[in-house]
């Protein structure tokens, strides 16, 4: 065995994907199972950050989000699980004049920075038909490099190929090879403990699924809430930011105050069916950035994590950079996301 991934989240089964595809044996252990913690989610925005003050994240993540749909193509045609992935774009509601006089600026650093990859541009409310969010300008962004993905199915159909490719998937067994630790927020807290000082922790998010069958538009964020359209008839809210929580997978009134907030960013969606309310914890690192790279003083063993509210848009990318060092003693990781950084 030349690599043992501990987790089934997003980042250890990308990870465990690209060692196979180079080659590797490669077996995935987790007592839970796969998605069994945050990535096991309903809400699945793929979005990148604001295209100005350029930095090494952002350059990851756009990198990422580029690599994104022949990743997901690749897995989903190994396996014949889709993921339900698609880059169907974002629209954002213009509050103020000022937010429009930045949004208009964003149109030059966007064409600067993303080149011919992808569309920054303000648009007239009137241009997004019936599927657009209140706004008090009258002017919405709108950004074809967002994407959006059912988080389920995407480890569906990741668990699916790793499978096709002979991987094990099992809930317990011993290391061998090079380790992988990609245990979500409880291994950020062990991480923590083992070091001696906070490296990150756990924060709670919870989120709602609605009975709409919006088509094939575009996914909102409104104020702060991500409203996503999945194929499937159904558009996912979300989600809160809890740092401090006592039941990790309960939900409350803060999921009906989620609903609330959506029908008054996007009214269409008054009298939606609600099929689901999900709680679940997500691996802030304390850097903010994700946690990558090799266990200090810990020969042979590798940490992935702190993926947080971005870990499947980071997911391809990650995967290939640490792909590469377990695999080539190759570390192409940028800075502010090593593990020393959150040291």
């Amino acid at each position: 065995m030349d690599v043992t991934v501990r987790g089934a989240g997003i980042f250890g089964l990308s990870i465990a994907w690209a060692c196979v595809r180079r080659g590797a044996s490669v077996r995935v252990v987790d007592p839970a199972g796969p998605g069994a913690g945050s990535s096991g989610g309903i809400v699945g925005a793929l979005a990148p950050h604001v295209p100005e003050n350029w930095n090494e994240k952002k350059a990851f993540q756009l990198e990422s989000l580029l690599m994104a749909q022949d990743f997901w193509a690749e897995v989903e045609a190994t396996g014949g699980v889709s993921p339900d992935y698609a880059r169907s774009g974002r629209l954002q509601p213009v509050a103020d004049a000022r937010g429009l006089e930045l949004a208009r600026a964003r149109e030059g650093t966007a064409r600067a920075l993303w080149k011919d990859a992808a569309v920054w541009e303000v648009i007239p409310v009137a241009q997004a038909g019936a599927w657009a969010p209140i706004t008090e300008t009258g002017w919405l962004i709108r950004d074809t490099l967002s994407a959006r993905m059912s988080p389920r199915r995407a480890v569906a159909s990741l668990e699916a190929a790793l499978r096709a490719m002979g991987v094990e998937i099992v809930i317990e067994a011993p290391d061998a090879g090079r380790v992988l630790w990609a245990t979500g927020w409880r291994g950020l807290t062990e991480l923590s403990e083992t070091f001696g000082r906070n490296v990150g922790g756990g924060v709670k998010g919870q989120s709602v699924l609605l009975r709409h069958d919006a088509g094939e538009v575009p996914q909102i964020f409104a104020g702060g809430l991500h409203i996503i359209p999945h194929h499937d008839g159904t558009v996912a809210l979300g989600s809160t930011s809890e740092r401090e929580f006592d039941d990790p997978a309960a939900c409350d009134a803060q999921c009906d105050a989620l609903v609330e907030r959506a029908v008054a960013a996007l009214p269409l969606l008054h009298g939606a069916e609600v099929v689901e309310r999900w709680a679940g914890v997500r691996p802030r690192a304390k850097s903010r950035a994700p946690m990558l790279g090799a266990w200090p003083d810990r020969a042979g063993h590798y940490i992935a994590n702190g993926g947080f509210k971005i870990g499947f848009g980071m997911a391809p990318k990650v995967a290939q950079v640490m792909a590469e060092l377990l695999l080539e003693d190759r570390d192409a990781i940028p800075e502010g996301f090593r593990v020393e950084d959150s040291l």
